[in-house]
């Protein structure tokens, strides 16, 4: 992990204890899912809210860890999205809300949200994924994808899906970070050439 609790350190005989005093500033969570159909098993894209949560992953910077949540556990994690001071994701107001919604009563778009998907497609008037732009910004790159993740659902490794989503979540926060801090980030064009898109994701700006 990239992000731990701080540590002090007692008197050497009383050895090192963990303080129990977290990140000072706005909760955000990133945020993850990773479903139990496709688009195809549900009729199609406009259906989405008919594929099903297989694993939901949320990445706290309060408590600086990951909490993750099946099927059974959706209720708790809406409970804990609209515990966030800000959520980020990537897609998220399109497909994981969409995906989550029938699993509650509340409006959760009503969440303090920013999607960088949203925000990327606004700036450049076109997609890029986040695979795509964790690549050329970050030289990470996915380990799978949703189609893969859907097998593992049907085979019922669970484990797979939570890791694959906890990696997901991992990029999506490093990408915001990256941005908030740095003002911009890499790309590549139809031709192969590397480009910068510049972007405002200082925290202040989503968290009023």
């Amino acid at each position: 992990m990239s992000d731990q609790l701080d540590l002090f350190a007692e008197p050497a005989d009383q050895g090192p204890v963990k303080s129990t005093k977290l990140e000072v500033g706005p909760r955000i969570q990133y945020f993850d899912l990773e479903t139990q159909k496709s688009a195809d098993d549900v009729g199609g894209w406009g259906n989405i809210h008919k594929m099903g949560l297989a694993v939901g992953v949320v990445w706290d910077s309060v408590d600086q860890d990951y909490f993750v949540y099946e099927e059974k556990d959706a209720k708790k994690l809406v409970e804990k999205l609209r515990s966030a001071d800000l959520v980020v994701g990537f897609n998220v107001l399109g497909f994981d809300y969409t995906v989550l919604q029938p699993y509650s009563d509340f409006d959760l778009q009503e969440i303090n949200t920013f999607d960088m998907l949203v925000d990327v497609k606004k700036l450049l008037n076109f997609r890029l994924s986040l695979n795509h732009l964790a690549e050329h910004t970050l030289n990470a790159k996915k380990s799978a994808d949703g189609l893969i993740s859907l097998q593992w659902y049907k085979e019922g490794k669970i484990d797979k899906i939570v890791h694959y989503c906890k990696q997901d979540v991992q990029i999506t926060r490093d990408l915001y970070l990256f941005g908030a801090q740095h003002g911009y980030v890499n790309y590549q064009s139809r031709s192969g050439n590397p480009l910068q898109l510049k972007v405002n994701w200082k925290t202040e700006e989503f968290n009023s």
